[in-house]
């Protein structure tokens, strides 16, 4: 710590990391991560710039380091940022100033420190360890104890400073940022930028306000960015990284003033988000909570403990998902036209396989009438019955007969325009008084007690009537900006968000063994809040294509596999080798077959029984393991070349799915966790070898695979 006007107000370890809270005479408070193990190596930071060779005045040298705030708020009134701040980022605005320390305090595990000011308004600042000791939760709450309403423009869920520690001075050429890309069947490409590329290095003078804000407008939280992001110090090897609960906007910054880069986040602000809040006299405000973690290590290591906060949501979901049962979803067969005759033929097929769900997906109810579409239609969840002549509950009844669950699709927080419930515009969502159409789709107004009634009746009374085990919850289409509130259309679509919560639980306390899929085009929802409610999430959109692999492999860093949804379309003219390469995805996290499955001959049948049988046989590896990653390909995932090595491995047992692309190499080598294991099983023909800690596989041809299954000797 420099000499100059920081001090250290009080240290606290959560697990393996240090909290350091550092303050001055201002009453500012920031806080700084770091590895406890790497304590030793915290540098002597540099109070000046005064050893910067433009410096001509040594005496009157700029600041290098200062408080940076541990939350930053905007009241509206207050004046903007300045410095060039404004348009580009409303962190360190002068409602910042108006708060100093009132005090700190240790209590039920939590580090707390609460800011105010001389009108009766508090920041608190809650910090706390997280499940397994791995990560720390960051939570902001905002009290207004004073006598007039305060309207919010901006309230962050986190701000980590002081990064990096490790550096006497501005870090040069040292730190780089991670982010995650994704787009509609494409999700999760990591994205790594120095933050000299992001154009954040400090200005000489210090005090100009940089920043790189993104995030996602809308209610589809994962579009554009995963509400992930780490920064990395390359050479002391150290990774903080957060990551944001949020199903509606959010975003994220890194952002600098002075030597230090802060990385903060949360709710959208009122200048990205359309976001303001009025907190009443009395009344109290949470920002989105917010996950951090720091290690020593790399982004994989970061990445596993954020993804840790999961597990203890997931555990609780209906114990029959304990052993990841293999799902079946007609979706690829019957492309939005399911017939009950069709799906028994198929379940007739599926259950000498060990598949244990088949999910009948969307078109179950579209009407028979000219130019109808399954995209269309839903809204009102009657079924159709010339596809279910005697109604749903005997299609579930017939699919619980032959072995299986039976599962449906449902977009139950939308409707579509040929649909009567289309028509039902006082329950709808509003922006300007008129009634919000997404194209297709409108959206219920989710704190409307007659929709409650109504998806009460027409979700929930269905699903529990017909005997469904499973529940594939679709969300086809985001919000944009907003919807209509007194406070405008970003708290409009914030507290929809929290309509959205309240949905998924109700539905969990109405049906509590009820396992559900989290849909959204894909991948669109795949956000903590979100994924903790659900049993798994379709990870992607992605069907038959030949990037499947690279998305399948990407979202490990992003989401459980456990979680992680994989489709597997097959066709009777598959090739073995066609059939292995789609099957072998599959094992990057949850089965889910679809396609012509009818129409495979009796050696196709057996090839995908026996992925199947390895599949449950790996499950273990795939629930509770660590994934690395070898990755050998292009740019390009829509036209990949190289290849790909995945190793997912626990103490007692190592997965390794290797898939070729284009021009790839013949030999493909992979490290193992260390040495002692032997083939206990493998999908394909394709040959392997175990040397010491490496296996290499042996590939003949483009677009090959392999799936390896290893046990200790």
């Amino acid at each position: 710590m420099a000499a100059g006007l920081l001090s250290v107000l009080s240290k606290r370890e959560f697990g393996d990391v240090t909290a350091r809270y550092v303050t001055d005479e201002k009453g500012n408070v920031g806080l700084w991560l770091y590895p406890t193990s790497a304590a030793s190596a915290l540098a002597e930071r540099r109070a000046t710039v005064a050893d910067e060779s433009w410096v001509r005045n040594t005496a009157t040298a700029k600041p290098a380091i200062v408080v940076e705030p541990l939350a930053h708020v905007k009241i509206v009134g207050d004046d903007q940022p300045g410095q060039f701040g404004p348009g580009r980022t409303l962190l360190w605005s002068t409602s910042n100033d108006r708060f100093s320390l009132a005090g700190q305090r240790y209590e039920d595990d939590a580090m707390v420190t609460i800011l105010s000011d001389s009108t009766g308004l508090r920041l608190e600042h809650r910090l706390v360890s997280g499940p397994y000791n791995l990560t720390l939760r960051s939570e902001t709450r905002f009290v207004n104890a004073s006598d007039r309403p305060v309207r919010l423009e901006l309230l962050t869920s986190f701000a980590l400073s002081g990064i990096t520690p490790f550096a006497i001075d501005d870090a040069p050429g040292r730190l780089k940022a991670h982010r995650f890309r994704s787009v509609w069947s494409a999700e999760g490409r990591l994205v790594s930028d120095s933050i000299e590329h992001l154009h954040l290095e400090r200005v000489y003078a210090g005090g100009m306000k940089l920043a790189e804000r993104f995030g996602q407008v809308g209610s589809m939280p994962v579009r554009g960015w995963f509400p992930t992001a780490l920064i990395e110090d390359t050479e002391a090897g150290v990774v903080w990284g957060v990551r944001i609960a949020c199903p509606t906007s959010w975003q994220l910054e890194i952002a600098r003033r002075y030597d230090d880069l802060t990385l903060a986040g949360g709710y959208a602000d009122r200048e990205f988000g359309h976001w303001t809040k009025t907190i009443q006299p009395g009344e109290t405000f949470n920002a989105a909570p917010a996950w951090l973690a720091c290690v020593s290590g790399t982004v994989d290591d970061a990445c596993d403990r954020l993804l840790s906060v999961d597990i203890p949501a997931v555990e609780a979901q209906p114990a029959i998902e304990h052993d990841l049962p293999i799902v079946y979803n007609d979706w690829c067969t019957s492309w939005g036209a399911p017939h009950e005759d069709k799906l028994l033929e198929t379940a007739d097929r599926l259950a000498p396989l060990g598949v244990r769900y088949l999910v009948i997906d969307a078109g179950w109810y579209m009407p028979e009438v000219p130019g109808a579409h399954w995209a269309t239609t839903m809204g009102d969840w009657e079924a159709n019955l010339a596809r279910f002549p005697l109604g749903l509950a005997t299609t579930a009844a017939g699919i619980r007969e032959r072995g299986l669950i039976p599962g449906l699709w449902m977009e139950p927080e939308h409707v579509a325009r040929d649909s009567s419930a289309f028509h039902q515009v006082d329950h709808l969502l509003k922006r300007d008084e008129q009634t919000l159409t997404l194209e297709l789709r409108r959206a219920w107004d989710l704190h409307d007690p007659w929709v409650h009634d109504f998806i009460d009746k027409q979700v929930i009374r269905t699903l529990a009537n017909a005997g469904f085990g499973y529940l594939k919850i679709d969300y086809s289409e985001t919000l944009g900006i907003g919807v209509d509130h007194a406070d405008g259309l970003g708290e409009g679509l914030r507290r929809h968000g929290e309509g959205t919560h309240a949905l998924f639980d109700h539905i969990r306390s109405a049906l509590p063994e009820l396992v559900t899929e989290l849909v959204s085009a894909g991948g669109g929802r795949m956000e903590p809040s979100l994924l903790q409610r659900t049993s798994m999430a379709s990870s992607s959109d992605a069907h038959e294509v030949v990037e499947i692999p690279i998305i399948a492999a990407a979202l490990h860093r992003l989401v459980l596999p456990r979680q992680s949804l994989i489709w597997a379309v097959v066709h009777g003219d598959d090739s073995l080798r066609r059939l292995a390469y789609t099957l072998a995805a599959t094992f990057l996290g949850r089965m889910c077959l679809s396609g012509d499955l009818v129409e495979l001959d009796e050696e196709q049948l057996a090839f995908v029984k026996s992925a199947t049988e390895l599949y449950r046989r790996a499950a273990p590896v795939i629930r509770d393991g660590v994934t690395r990653l070898t990755e050998q390909f292009g740019a390009s995932w829509r036209h990949p070349t190289g290849w790909q090595g995945v190793v997912r491995s626990t103490s007692e047992q190592v997965l390794v799915v290797l898939h070729t692309f284009k021009d790839s190499p013949m030999t493909l080598t992979v490290p193992l966790p260390g040495s002692n294991w032997h083939v206990v099983d493998t999908l394909t023909s394709l040959s392997v070898t175990i040397r010491g800690d490496v296996l290499e596989g042996f590939s003949e041809s483009d677009f090959d695979a392999q799936v390896v299954l290893l046990e200790r000797l």
